[in-house]
């Protein structure tokens, strides 16, 4: 049986979440998929980041994009107020161990001035790699509740669509919200996308009328996976989601043991922060394991 692994943001554990060094040593490393988050700039431009607002955890400001810029320092204002040439002075490449309760403070490895990258240039390093066997998984960030923050998800999925086509990615990408309005809309645009709905307890109320049988939501909302977060993931939503014909891809596993009673459930997928943890199980279990891309050849002088 094929189990997959998923690098949740690269893989967040090991290296800077949602950068291109990240994403390259996870390739190396070996997933089956490479999960990822894509917000929308002020200038319409995607770029990679997991919070609508600039994160004081995975960023750091360094200077302003222009003397006197008065939207100065970046952290803490809105993606979608910023241009990419604003986001692009930030640096990405160090989890500052502001919470003690942090653990990827510890563990992850600091890639200092490192920069945003585009959804593009992501495209390009995985086309670089000739990555073919890797999925990407591709999370818009959109929160039906501070549409403030959030561009039209219509608007939204259609850039991305456009983007991954151009780079020709659409025949193996998943496209994946807790949004679902962004699920539906990428099922009307490129159908032969996977589509993951995520759900989580915090955000059962941005749905109307779930009902008893999320997996049967999700699917009349168009998903071909459901990606739910470990807490949710029974034997009763199991069967709900074999029912609907959908695959469930659960998040965020970090422990093996936890990971072993998902995969006694009838998890198809695995999202985690350390693949290379999960690659040990998937080697104890005698499960098939996704093979290590090899690295990129240094361009001649």
């Amino acid at each position: 049986m094929r189990v997959e692994i998923h690098g949740h943001r690269g893989a967040r554990g090991l290296w800077p979440e949602n950068t291109l060094p990240g994403l390259s040593r996870t390739l190396e490393l070996g997933v089956h998929a490479l999960e990822l988050d894509v917000a929308l700039t002020a200038d319409q431009r995607l770029v990679l980041t997991h919070d609508l607002t600039v994160s004081a955890v995975t960023s750091a400001d360094t200077r302003p994009v222009r003397a006197g810029d008065p939207a100065y320092p970046y952290v803490g204002k809105p993606v979608n107020s910023l241009t990419l040439a604003q986001l692009r002075t930030l640096d990405v490449g160090v989890r500052l161990p502001r919470h003690p309760d942090d653990p990827f403070a510890i563990t992850q490895v600091a890639v200092p001035e490192t920069r945003m990258p585009t959804l593009g240039a992501v495209l390009g390093l995985v086309n670089a790699y000739e990555a073919d066997a890797v999925r990407l998984h591709v999370e818009l960030k959109s929160d039906p509740t501070r549409p403030e923050l959030t561009p039209d998800p219509e608007l939204f999925t259609g850039l991305v669509i456009e983007e991954l086509d151009r780079h020709g990615r659409l025949d193996n990408v998943a496209v994946l919200s807790f949004d679902w309005r962004i699920i539906t809309h990428a099922a009307a645009m490129a159908p032969g996308t996977r589509r993951f709905a995520l759900i989580e307890p915090d955000t059962l109320h941005w749905h109307d009328d779930l009902g008893d049988d999320v997996p049967a939501a999700a699917r009349d909302a168009g998903a071909t996976t459901l990606s739910p977060e470990h807490v949710m993931v029974d034997e009763r939503l199991m069967s709900q989601a074999t029912a609907a014909g959908l695959d469930v891809a659960v998040w965020t596993v970090n422990d093996a043991a936890l990971a072993t009673r998902m995969l006694d459930l009838g998890v198809s997928g695995i999202v985690t922060d350390y693949p290379d943890r999960m690659r040990e199980l998937w080697r104890e279990r005698g499960l098939p394991l996704p093979a290590p891309v090899e690295p990129l050849r240094p361009v001649p002088a």
